[in-house]
């Protein structure tokens, strides 16, 4: 199941800027390993729920998955081959917004090597570019 807030007070939201330097986030709080984004922009919920079946078979029980991103944001999308106004489209898809710095995923509880390669599969599921950071390292 797709992460989707509860309730919002505003169905449509407007598109907003995706600029500067993540200040909440961007320290490691519960795992070893952490994949921090690089890069600004949306995550899609779609996307993180696809990072955590990877991990979720890879990890086979073992170890432990903090996903630190929740996407907040509506998108919303008019359908193809229709004319500009008559206002504005459907709600389409949610994503989180991340700002470079902020730490998007921590994995605890395995080896490091394994660890890399886990967390690499999951790069390649995001829109944004990633690195992956050691707890304590400065970076």
């Amino acid at each position: 199941m797709l992460l989707m807030p509860k309730r919002v007070k505003f169905r449509k939201t407007q598109k907003g800027k995706t600029r500067g330097v993540a200040t909440t986030g961007a320290q490691m709080h519960f795992g070893e390993f952490g994949l921090k984004a690089i890069e600004n922009g949306f995550i899609p919920a779609r996307q993180l729920e696809a990072s955590r079946v990877v991990v979720a078979r890879k990890l086979r029980g073992t170890g432990k998955l903090w996903i630190n991103a929740f996407p907040h944001k509506s998108i919303t999308k008019k359908p193809a081959e229709t004319r500009m106004g008559k206002g504005k489209g459907d709600l389409d898809h949610w994503v989180a917004v991340v700002k470079r710095g902020k730490i998007v995923f921590e994995l605890g509880g395995v080896p490091e090597d394994f660890a890399k390669s886990i967390l690499r599969l999951v790069a390649f599921k995001l829109s944004v570019k990633t690195k992956f950071v050691i707890r304590g390292s400065a970076q």
